[in-house]
């Protein structure tokens, strides 16, 4: 009993903290309803200083563009670049195109004789020796092609210009008596035009003779130095690219390391394949025209062996110059025999040898070497249309295996690329989150 007087006190007093709480809030609240409202101030505007508001702020300029034209000029600005880039390079390569085309012809020669001089490094022999053999051996072989071709037209020179003679003689009778209604009398004025027109240009032709010492000089030293560009690449091909790569970005270095020798065995089985073809086109054409009785078989092989080296452009010229001569000497007959035989040959090339020879891994499209020997000849000529293909077949392995390497190797973040992806990762918790 004497517990229950205590009890009743503890609950009394807080009822009465509670009812002094709840008169406190009741007096704070009629307070703020019954506090009058501040007076509103009024700014004082000059009419002319006041700038209406705009309902909504203008985009920005580059979100005003559409998307086409942003992507069309992003891509244009760049290809400019690359233009000028192109341009540049164009205009230093043909302030040095005799240095440019000797380099490039040794690149042939040493992708068509590197082979002979791996195979004496793997018998034995010394880098030194093996060199010095298949160079000298190469430029011997091509040097006695030259004299031969040589040779043969100075020994056939004077029966072939009678036998051209005799028949222009006989196109000359044809076309008397052919339905054409031609007479002697225009014959002989297109003839005294041809004899008009040489004598009223014979001081070009003179500075043309003149000119053709100072191709002659610029000849023999191209010759110099594709054989000394020869001897060092086929000497000291590695260290010469291990050098080159030092040239490039070290971000790209993996790529083009990889590039280079795929591109080297390109050059090396386009050279060798177009090689083989043009000697078998030169060995059947040749028998063709000799058993045909056509004079100078044998130059004429090997001015087709020479020509086979420009795709297309070069057999069909080379072909034609074959029924050609065909004509003049033998008659229409055997021209047309001639002709028979060419384009049978570059058929079988076409369809037969050049894809089981070269393979598909050098093979380029028609139309691209029609462009690339076109381009190459306006460029830089005969140098130009022959290492137009070459060219063209190094670069499409080039970048076939440049594309294939982006998309192998995984892409490395920037630090750019690590921040904004740091930015977008949540906080680390708390440590008893992570612990329960």
């Amino acid at each position: 009993m004497s517990q229950v007087p205590g009890w009743l006190a503890r609950i009394g007093a807080g009822i009465t903290q509670v009812g002094e709480r709840l008169d406190e809030r009741r007096a704070e609240v009629e307070n703020e309803h019954t506090a009058p409202e501040p007076p509103p101030v009024v700014e004082h505007v000059q009419p002319s200083t006041y700038v209406p508001a705009t309902p909504q702020s203008r985009p920005h300029p580059a979100e005003a563009v559409p998307w086409g034209v942003r992507v069309a000029a992003e891509a244009g600005w760049r290809l400019l670049v690359l233009a000028g880039t192109l341009w540049v390079l164009m205009r230093v390569i043909s302030s040095v195109q005799l240095v440019v085309f000797a380099f490039v012809c040794a690149l042939l020669i040493t992708a068509l004789l590197q082979p002979t001089v791996a195979r004496l490094r793997r018998y034995g022999v010394p880098r030194g020796p093996a060199t010095a053999m298949t160079a000298v051996l190469g430029f011997v072989v091509m040097g006695l092609i030259g004299w031969f071709v040589t040779w043969q037209v100075m020994e056939n020179i004077d029966s072939l210009s009678n036998q051209i003679q005799d028949g222009i003689d006989e196109l000359r009778k044809w076309l008397l008596h052919s339905p054409f209604h031609v007479t002697d009398k225009q014959i002989n004025e297109i003839a005294k035009n041809l004899r008009e027109a040489i004598g009223a240009n014979t001081d070009q032709i003179t500075s043309a003779g003149l000119e053709g010492v100072t191709v002659i000089v610029e000849a023999l030293t191209g010759i110099l130095l594709t054989m000394f560009s020869t001897l060092f690449l086929l000497y000291d091909g590695r260290r010469i690219w291990e050098w080159t790569l030092k040239l490039v970005p070290a971000a790209a270095r993996p790529g083009v390391a990889g590039a280079g020798p795929r591109a080297w065995r390109t050059l090396t089985a386009y050279v060798r394949g177009t090689v083989i073809v043009a000697l078998i086109d030169a060995i059947f054409i040749g028998l063709g025209i000799y058993f045909l009785n056509v004079p100078m078989a044998v130059p004429l092989a090997v001015f087709i062996f020479l020509f086979s080296f420009i795709p297309l452009v070069g057999a069909v010229a080379s072909g034609a110059l074959a029924v050609v001569v065909a004509l003049v000497t033998q008659g229409v007959f055997t021209a047309i025999m001639t002709l028979v035989v060419v384009l049978a040959v570059q058929q079988i090339e076409g369809h037969i040898l050049q894809p089981f020879i070269l393979g598909r891994a050098v093979r380029v499209h028609p139309l691209a070497v029609v462009l690339s020997v076109t381009a190459g000849g306006m460029v830089a000529g005969i140098g130009g249309a022959v290492v137009a293909v070459p060219l063209v077949a190094v670069t499409n392995t080039v970048v076939s295996y440049l594309r294939s390497y982006a998309n192998a190797v995984p892409h490395q973040p920037s630090e750019p690329d690590l921040a904004a992806a740091s930015a977008e990762l949540p906080a680390r918790p708390p440590l008893d989150e992570t612990r329960s």
